[in-house]
């Protein structure tokens, strides 16, 4: 590899572990978070009493940026919301009455500058857990002193005033913390003496008492209403059913008007009805008789014309197909008879060629007989001889099983070797049919007369 190969090789290596480098020292954080970044060099912040002094951080809120791993450390502040539940236990008022407060706060590191920086000193590393014990201690230990500036009674009565003095109480406290108090609500108040219920029970007998009065006055106007409302109500009722009475009264008259004048109309109309219905038949008659015979010739119309299609239909598919299927029959009989008539020559010639080379194949083979001896014909005869008797004994060579019945005793295979040798004794008659030869009579005149030394009959 060339030189330039290991430079672009180690530029991509280089620049691949720069972007991790940057990768892994560029931190993040969400906008409920605050990213202080320690290090560095030293800037200086305004206070919000209007000093200044030097820091040696910086932060982001809900954003990214990049740390120096070698000069810089990166941390984060929550800035979420923290929930609350406050329980003051033995808390005395001023009257002297011990009482128990319960509540509900929510607190959060307020997001301006100047809360992040106190909050940043004050809470950085820490969890969430721990800013909640800090502003939980401060906000029952404000809460407890105020108790014992007021009455238990007007807690009581006036939390709203009470929760507003708690606000104003603890927000320097926090302000220094750089925290801020959202909400403060009391839930209960519980004294072990029963303070508060004693309070209440002369209200609760006054209310008791101006709610049974109530309730009786309330019945007694309801019975006199209700029986007012009676009297009205029976009196309309008498009122309405006069009128109903007039109105259906006036109703029937005008129905009976009504059905009268119906009554008129519809006989009238009934009337023109039959009227109108007698000349719609008689119309509807001289129509019917100008369709029937407008079917009529459309009938006898379309009558010929079937007459005619059926014509034409015959004349297609019968009479041309019959004339020409004569004239194909003609043409092929013609062409058979023609045919015929070559392969009739053709057939008389090839008997003709046929007789006259089976009657030079006998002449020759009569010449050959003729011109040979006596002593080549018995060879000859004799070379046959096999083979005669094997195609006479070959039909029994094909039959598979043989079942012999015997009535004299004697065995099945000397009958078939007695068949056999019956056959071959026929050799003889065999040849002499085919050939003219007499076998027998040559053997027997060989047999008769004395060889000679070569072993030839003298007779031939």
């Amino acid at each position: 590899m060339s030189s330039l190969v290991y430079v672009a090789i180690a530029a991509v290596l280089l620049i691949a572990a720069i972007i991790v480098f940057v990768l892994k020292n560029y931190h993040k954080v969400g906008p409920n978070e605050a990213l202080i970044v320690s290090g560095g060099k030293k800037r200086t912040i305004t206070l919000p009493d209007g000093s200044s002094r030097q820091v040696g951080y910086r932060y982001r809120i809900g954003g990214s940026t990049f740390v120096n791993p070698f000069t810089e450390q990166a941390q984060t502040l929550p800035l979420e919301i923290v929930p609350m539940e406050i329980q003051v236990e033995d808390a005395i008022s001023t009257n002297g009455i011990r009482c128990t407060v319960r509540g509900t706060a929510e607190i959060k590191i307020a997001g301006d500058e100047a809360s992040i920086h106190l909050a940043a000193e004050q809470f950085l590393g820490k969890q969430l857990t721990d800013i909640r014990d800090v502003a939980l201690r401060t906000l029952e230990g404000s809460t407890r002193a105020l108790i014992g500036t007021m009455n238990l009674d007007s807690i009581n009565k006036n939390r709203k005033g009470f929760t507003a003095k708690v606000f104003e109480d603890v927000g320097a406290y926090f302000q220094n913390m750089g925290l801020n108090l959202l909400s403060f609500n009391l839930n209960r108040i519980t004294d072990p003496s029963g303070y508060l219920e004693a309070l209440g029970k002369p209200r609760i007998v006054e209310a008791r008492r101006d709610a049974e009065v109530a309730e009786a006055e309330a019945a007694r106007d309801a019975i006199i209403k209700s029986a007012e409302a009676k009297k009205e109500g029976d009196i309309a009722k008498i009122q309405a059913d006069t009128e109903v009475a007039r109105a259906n009264q006036s109703l029937d008259l005008e129905k009976a008007e009504l059905q009268a004048d119906l009554n008129r109309k519809k006989a009238d109309a009934d009337f023109s009805y039959e009227l109108e219905r007698h000349k719609l038949n008689q119309d509807l008659k001289a129509e019917e008789s100008k369709v029937k015979l407008i079917e009529k010739d459309t009938a006898i119309a379309l009558e010929k014309k079937e007459i005619e299609r059926v014509e034409q239909e015959l004349e297609a598919t019968v009479r041309k197909p019959a004339e020409a299927e004569r004239f194909r029959l003609e043409a092929e009989a013609r062409g058979m008879a023609e045919a015929k008539r070559v392969q009739g020559l053709i057939e008389a010639e090839l008997v003709e060629k046929v007789g006259e080379a089976e009657a030079g194949a006998l002449r020759k083979k009569a010449e050959s007989w003729n011109s040979c001896s006596q002593p080549a014909l018995l060879q000859m005869i004799f070379e046959k001889l096999p083979d005669l008797a094997r195609e006479m004994a070959a039909p029994i060579s094909q039959v598979d099983k043989i079942v012999m019945v015997s009535n004299d005793g004697k065995l099945g295979t000397s009958k078939i070797t007695g068949e056999l040798a019956s056959m071959m004794g026929q050799l003889p008659t065999v040849v002499k049919s085919l050939s003219g030869f007499d076998l027998e009579a040559w053997v027997q005149k060989l047999s008769d007369e004395k060889p000679d030394q070569s072993g030839t009959p003298s007779g031939e």
